[in-house]
């Protein structure tokens, strides 16, 4: 069981908080907010009013016995920045901070952040991805180059087998899951055959993923 820190209780924060708790890990839940601090007190292992640019109070709570820290102090780009080089010296292992953009990313990056994540951009790409294509029902990026999508199998694939469809071969995609009303077949096998109504969910690299999205209409 992992051990895990969340500065900064907004949306985004107090979403991460709870699903770790929520999966019986330990977390920390830090904000100046009174209000955000008490709000989630019953959700979290701990929840703290603190300051988590000041880096006494970070000793004090024990940060170095933490492996991962999610920083995401609203849209204060230089706190953000403070916490993350703080945390850093004090040896925290892995640290995922929230930037606005790209730019601001590139900053974390060279303070010491491992990961930078862009959830109001990335929220966005998904729901552009759905708008655009009738088809696609879902869509995530995982990588910078790679995605999953899931689309509603239309025209031609139905009653094909997935060998028949070859979309490995054709798309270089591959099928992880098959959804079939409320069952979810895992990596399924070539001679399984799709019928009307089943979802693909598909891997692979994004610009084969978008040649995939109109297929079979």
């Amino acid at each position: 069981m992992k051990q895990f820190i969340v500065v900064g209780l907004g949306r985004f924060g107090t979403s991460v908080a709870k699903t770790l708790a929520e999966n019986g890990h330990d977390v920390l839940a830090i904000d100046c907010d009174p209000e955000k601090v008490q709000a989630i007190s019953s959700d979290v292992t701990h929840a703290v009013e603190a300051d988590a640019t000041d880096e006494e109070t970070l000793k004090t709570l024990g940060v170095r016995n933490f492996d991962v820290a999610i920083i995401s102090i609203g849209d204060n780009v230089s706190a953000n920045i403070l916490c993350t080089l703080i945390l850093k010296e004090l040896n925290l292992p892995y640290v995922i901070v929230k930037a606005p953009d790209t730019l601001h990313g590139k900053v974390l990056t060279k303070v010491g952040a491992d990961r930078v994540v862009y959830p109001e951009r990335d929220m966005g790409a998904r729901i552009a991805q759905n708008l655009i294509s009738s088809n696609v029902l879902d869509y995530i990026e995982f990588a910078p180059e790679y995605g999953v999508i899931e689309i509603l199998a239309s025209g031609k694939m139905i009653g094909k087998t997935l060998k028949e469809l070859e979309l490995r071969a054709n798309f270089d995609v591959n099928v992880m899951a098959i959804k079939r009303g409320e069952q979810l077949y895992i990596s399924p096998g070539a001679n399984d055959k799709i019928l009307e109504g089943d979802k693909l969910v598909l891997m692979g690299k994004n610009e084969n993923l978008e040649k995939m999205k109109n297929f079979g209409n």
